[in-house]
């Protein structure tokens, strides 16, 4: 016969609930470390059932060294936003982004492989969906090293950016920089540029622009011979409006992303940004 206390025990080890703790022991013999075990595949059930369903709710997480030289940013996705604001989930985005931070694996699915104490992520993960019967996922994974790596995370935290700083000219890393990095990260958040600049731009997105430029060139009736010239120059004109250094500043519209880093420190730019959104 299982007792109240135990279930009540395994409950209090595990979180799940009543029931499923009370199922378990039953089905265990009153083992403990077997009942355990079956939860766990409870959840790997429960995490298959869903796996057709979508996860477009969720948090960023973010972890920044002392020295602000590296970040990892992780997304962790869910079903609804009841979950993605419940403590467990919060706490499981927090482990998967330290154990991303002091690992520093090369892939997502390295990452997910890592152990945090006795588990693997991929088996925490597990573990959670079983207690709350959400599919869950990492949806992104991002380490970062730089001079200087800034984070930014929008107000809900469904949005995060890494932006990594050139040109601090080996100084310490001042207040004022890092609220230049921040700014340039709301920037980043908020006007979502393809590229640092025009050198960085994927040649196959480059090329569509191009197409697309000519089509309605030709469309407008304009000489085939004006034709690539006038491309060049709706190429310079998405330039200017989807790469980030060339893009106007949204906090001072007289001065682009490259001006305003350059006030604040002479040669100051961006070597590169990641930004990663839920949903």
């Amino acid at each position: 016969m299982i007792s109240a206390q135990d279930v009540n025990k395994l409950r209090t080890m595990t979180g799940a609930g009543m029931m499923d703790c009370k199922k378990a022991l039953t089905e265990a013999d009153g083992d403990f470390e077997k009942a355990i075990e079956i939860l766990r595949k409870k959840g790997q059930k429960v995490s298959a059932s869903r796996s057709d369903k979508e996860a477009k709710e969720g948090s960023v997480f973010i972890k920044v060294s002392d020295d602000k030289k590296e970040a990892v940013l992780i997304a962790l996705n869910c079903e609804t936003d009841f979950v993605a604001k419940n403590d467990e989930f919060q706490n499981l985005g927090k482990l998967i982004a330290d154990t991303a931070f002091a690992k520093k694996p090369s892939t997502k699915e390295a990452l997910l492989n890592e152990k945090a104490g006795a588990l693997t992520l991929t088996e925490k993960i597990t573990e959670l969906v079983g207690k709350i019967g959400e599919k869950l996922e990492v949806s992104e994974y991002v380490h970062m090293k730089g001079e200087t790596v800034v984070p930014y995370i929008h107000a809900g935290s469904k949005l995060g950016v890494l932006v990594s700083l050139k040109g601090v000219n080996g100084k310490d890393v001042t207040p004022m920089v890092i609220g230049a990095g921040k700014d340039v990260g709301m920037q980043i958040a908020a006007m979502n540029p393809v590229a640092v600049d025009e050198k960085s731009v994927d040649k196959s997105v480059i090329e569509k622009e191009l197409e697309i430029a000519k089509a309605q060139i030709l469309a407008e009736g304009k000489p085939e011979n004006m034709v690539e010239k006038i491309a060049q120059g709706k190429l310079q004109k998405f330039y200017k409006e989807s790469t980030l250094v060339h893009q106007i500043f949204v906090k001072d519209n007289s001065k682009t992303v490259a001006q305003y880093l350059d006030s604040v420190t002479k040669g100051l730019t961006v070597a590169e940004f990641k930004r990663v959104a839920i949903g």
